[in-house]
């Protein structure tokens, strides 16, 4: 069984590098032969090279360059060179990760050949926000694929609503998965910013969704938010996406500490040592989770709602006041539940594929 993921993303490397570990320990038949096609959609050695090597990851046999740009150019450039791979490779599957631009352009130019089987991993997340690319891009890659993977059962609900229960299968999130088989290495690694940032008593924060780095008003709401939490409840590392750090041009931040992009270990330890978590990304608010790391959510509306539960995630959007209130209030949070499946979803994910290969056209 031949198997050519697509990703191009840094959390995209995260969940492929779970199911390239899987398919190494795999004994199975039939015997799986697996590819990697990198979009290069992220680009910056701090967010794509760096995950190959810190989780042990095979080199992509394609790596497209295609860099940043407008969404319609992006993404159609993609679609311009992914096709001519497929032609090449014709895997049994093609498997696509979440919900970038690359799932998108992956969808589009394995459908349009129309003899591919097509997996989504991290399929029935909804936000029903359509003003998000994301949600565009879960929705159209959910409804041209053959084979639906789903990290939840809310995931499964959204598909059977949209007539897709048929081609779901519940396997767990391969994220929990990799926090499982990542934090020993994590906490090894001892990296300087780990050294530097030893005592619970500080605040994670990460900012870069188009939604909130495009609009000036809601960035540097947050910004302000972050500066009076720094200054008035414990300190805040602000490590800054590229086009985040693009946006906010010369700011200097009065008690942010800024830092360059972390890598996924780096991340994964302090998000474990920290007092809470603010995010605006999809990945970070489950790994708050998994971390049992109360989680302010710096969008509208959440695709992982079963994090709300039991105010372990709560939804502030950009508003300074709300952002200051759920800062102040993280010891109400919990307890936990196990919601993510049961640490193998990547084995179920292979399973999945071999029994469905002779059920999907």
């Amino acid at each position: 069984m031949r198997i050519l993921s697509i990703v191009g993303a840094r959390p995209q490397f995260v969940k492929a590098a779970v199911i390239c570990g899987a398919i190494a320990r795999d004994s199975g038949t039939p015997p799986i032969e697996h590819r990697l096609l990198h979009t290069g959609q992220h680009y910056d050695d701090r967010l794509s090279d760096v995950f190959f090597h810190q989780l042990r990851m095979p080199q992509p046999a394609y790596n497209l360059e295609v860099g940043s740009g407008k969404h319609g150019q992006q993404s159609g450039e993609m679609i311009r060179r992914i096709e001519p791979v497929l032609e090449s490779e014709e895997p049994d599957w093609v498997l696509l990760y979440g919900d970038t631009n690359s799932t998108l352009a992956g969808a589009i130019a394995a459908a349009k050949l129309g003899k591919l089987r097509i997996a989504h991993l991290e399929a029935g997340l909804r936000s029903f926000n359509r003003s998000m690319p994301e949600e565009i891009n879960r929705v159209v890659a959910d409804h041209l694929s053959h084979l639906l993977l789903c990290p939840t059962e809310t995931a499964m609900r959204n598909l059977k609503r949209e007539g897709l229960r048929d081609r779901a299968v519940l396997t767990g999130d391969v994220m929990f998965d990799a926090v499982l088989g990542e934090s020993e290495a994590a906490e090894a690694m001892n990296s300087p910013v780990a050294r530097a940032w030893r005592e619970a008593d500080f605040a994670l924060a990460t900012v870069h969704r188009q939604e909130n780095t495009d609009q000036p008003e809601r960035l540097w709401a947050i910004m302000k938010a972050l500066e009076e939490i720094a200054r008035t409840i414990c300190p805040v590392l602000l490590p800054l996406h590229p086009r985040t750090r693009k946006f906010l041009g010369d700011w200097k931040p009065h008690h942010v500490t800024i830092s360059d992009p972390l890598s996924y270990h780096e991340m994964l330890v302090l998000e474990h040592r920290a007092r809470l978590i603010l995010t605006d990304s999809g990945g970070v608010q489950k790994e708050a989770y998994f971390a049992k790391t109360p989680c302010i959510t710096l969008r509208d509306e959440t695709e992982w709602v079963e994090t709300l539960e039991n105010g372990c995630n709560v939804v502030v959007g950009a508003h300074p006041e709300r952002i200051l209130e759920a800062a102040r209030n993280t010891a109400h949070a919990g307890p936990w539940k196990p919601l993510y499946g049961d640490g193998n979803a990547a084995g179920h994910v292979l399973a999945a594929l071999r029994s469905h290969i002779m059920l999907c056209p």
